[in-house]
């Protein structure tokens, strides 16, 4: 296999990989070693690379760690651009206890573990619990949009999962540093200072680094189109000094970088946002695949019972204690306690420090007799392997269980609460479907409110407004206000929240629809209903006495039946599917409602036909 085609093939199996997880609802990671895994057989990367290098056997690991380094330096900026502070008022105390407390009891079960269950020496047990404290955003965001757990256990695990990644690579440098390299004349005061080094010139660089992006953004002296590619040179750049000067304090950099861009008010950072979540898809694939595909499957093996009881503890025994010991007396309940005690898988970060670790151990001369030194980067593949797999599938049944996650996620979220509207979402209610109203409209809020629906005065295209909006089991955004710049905006706004295909708005006003002066079609959702029918149509019909119809389908009255009998004037709005999920109709993908189905329609007519012309039309099913 010649280079181009290896450089071709691992973005490739990179994005298939993510795309079956999507289709199977299997753990993207999972999907993603298995294919490094695969590849492997094949193709080594080292003994690849030093072999487009020259041949010499340390060409290989010396090229791939630096790319492996920077590339995990822009998924952990990307992770820092989604923390919050304003989510700190939730799960501060939690997360805080977790990245301090928790990472001490992690790293010190974890070592005893390894020590007595694998037979590794003490210090490479401690230098593995060291590695194995970090759960990772990589692993926890996927598993956290999968499960859509409470707004205050799901900041409170994201919060966990960035910022312990770069507080475990700092305590795995300094375990190496003191216990390992320096284990003859280590001192209190000197792990002391190598500590305080990595957080100061992390924290130092990457806010330093924020508020020179902030001003330049701020004083317009970087054009808009380089926006993205400015601030990931800085991000790269800021990472690689910062480790020149104190070794792994790179990534505390990246994070606080992130950290300070999304908070600061002085301009918007969604653009950047989108460019690094992009990137960030592609990174995490190629990772996993190139990382996966250096791990011999024969060494995993040969871990045999041992390798797995430890996989278990570190499941069943190690995080458990952890979290409950940690959180006890904090604000989250038993059951919050627990679901966040059943959720720790290893990411991307455990991976690359593990093989950085393990490749300086290699090299070490002194360390080579050390029991378990070339096992360091094996285990820590079976513990990402294993936690991916067992809280991949667990994660969402056990949060059902614990009363933590909605069954229901078909649930609707409507941006508009004029009288229409309010009547097409109270039928959707009467049908079992979660109804969410969001309108800046007080009156119209309180309207919705006294007939039964579950109404949000707030502005949808408020950045801090949609983080505080009651998501749980809602699956789909309906843009249904009288502006349609404000609909465009609100579908734009939720596409980091929801997949494009359950965003829909109402179809453009005529003057919007065409010419100059309209919206370009990028900007729309799906668009509702059918052709022509904007808000101002919907409404204009609705006072002049057009109302929403629930029928049901059967055997004996289908949807031709119904359309015998008021024509096709009727405006075909949603259908309830056997399985008590909703699908909505659009003009590009319109629906054939079959029988067992129930429909909701605008009946802007009354019947063409008599009663008795026809097979009588069942009544609604509440239920």
């Amino acid at each position: 296999m010649d280079l181009l085609l290896y450089l071709a093939l691992v973005p490739t199996l990179g994005v298939t990989a993510q795309w079956l997880a999507w289709r199977t609802q299997l753990p993207g990671i999972l999907l993603l070693l298995l294919f490094g895994v695969v590849l492997g057989l094949w193709v080594q990367p080292d003994a690849y690379l030093a072999q487009v290098t020259g041949g010499n056997a340390a060409s290989g690991p010396n090229i791939l760690f630096p790319l492996v380094s920077l590339s995990v330096a822009i998924i952990m900026f990307e992770g820092g651009l989604s923390l919050k502070l304003g989510e700190l008022r939730e799960a501060g105390s939690a997360a805080l206890r977790l990245v301090t407390i928790g990472t001490i009891l992690t790293c010190v079960l974890t070592t005893i573990s390894a020590h007595y269950i694998l037979d590794f020496h003490w210090r490479i047990s401690l230098l593995l619990g060291a590695i194995l404290v970090v759960t990772g955003p990589t692993v926890i965001g996927p598993l956290l949009r999968q499960v859509r757990p409470s707004r205050r256990v799901a900041s409170t695990l994201k919060w966990e999962g960035i910022v312990i990644d770069p507080v475990g690579a700092a305590l795995a440098v300094l375990v190496f540093e003191q216990a390992l390299v320096h284990a003859n004349d280590s001192n209190v005061g000197s792990a002391i200072w190598t500590l305080s080094e990595i957080v100061i010139v992390g924290i130092a660089l990457g806010v330093a680094g924020g508020m020179m992006m902030t001003i330049a953004f701020r004083h317009f002296l970087i054009p808009d189109n380089l926006h993205g590619v400015a601030t990931l040179a800085c991000t790269l750049i800021l990472f690689a000094i910062s480790d020149k000067l104190a070794h792994e304090s790179g990534l505390i950099t990246v994070t606080v970088l992130g950290i300070w861009l999304t908070n600061q008010k002085h301009f918007d950072v969604e653009h950047i946002i989108e460019l690094k979540e992009n990137l960030r898809t592609l990174l995490i694939g190629c990772l996993f695949i190139v990382l996966g595909s250096r791990v011999n499957l024969m060494d995993v093996w040969n871990l045999g019972w041992p390798g797995l009881l430890f996989l278990l503890s570190l499941i069943l025994v190690v995080r458990p204690i952890s979290v409950f010991l940690s959180l006890a007396g904090s604000p989250l309940n038993f059951r919050e306690q627990a679901f966040i005690a059943g959720l720790a898988p290893r990411g991307i970060v455990a991976a690359a420090v593990s093989s950085v670790f393990a490749l300086k151990l290699e090299r070490s001369g002194i360390l080579a007799e050390m029991q378990g030194a070339d096992q360091l980067a094996t285990v820590t593949f079976l513990v990402i392997v294993g936690t991916v797999a067992v809280y991949g599938l667990s994660a969402n049944p056990f949060a059902k269980f614990l009363g933590l996650a909605d069954d229901v996620t078909h649930g609707v979220l409507i941006a508009g609460a004029d009288a229409w509207v309010r009547d097409f979402a109270t039928e959707l209610n009467g049908l079992g479907v979660p109804i969410v109203l969001v309108d800046t409209n007080y009156a119209k809020i309180s309207q919705a409110r006294m007939s039964g629906l579950k109404g949000i005065c707030a502005n949808v295209l408020n950045e801090h407004a949609r983080g505080e909006l009651p998501l749980a089991g809602i699956g789909r955004v309906l843009a249904m206000t009288p502006n349609d710049e404000v609909n465009s905006l609100a579908i734009r706004a939720f596409r980091n929240q929801f997949d494009r295909k359950g965003l829909y708005q109402l179809t453009f006003k005529s003057k919007n629809d065409r010419g100059n002066r309209g919206m370009t079609q990028n900007l729309l959702g799906r668009e509702l209903f059918r052709s022509g029918m904007t808000f101002s149509m919907f409404r204009d019909l609705h006072a002049a006495g057009a109302s929403f119809k629930v029928t049901k389908l059967t055997e004996t009255f289908t949807y031709n039946d119904f359309i015998g009998i008021y024509g096709d004037e009727p405006v075909l709005m949603c259908v309830l599917q056997d399985d008590r999920n909703v699908a909505i109709n659009t003009v590009s993908d319109h629906l054939a409602p079959v029988a067992g189905q129930t429909i909701i329609s605008f009946v802007t007519s009354v019947p063409l036909r008599r009663a008795t012309d026809v097979a009588p039309v069942p009544a609604a099913d509440p239920s």
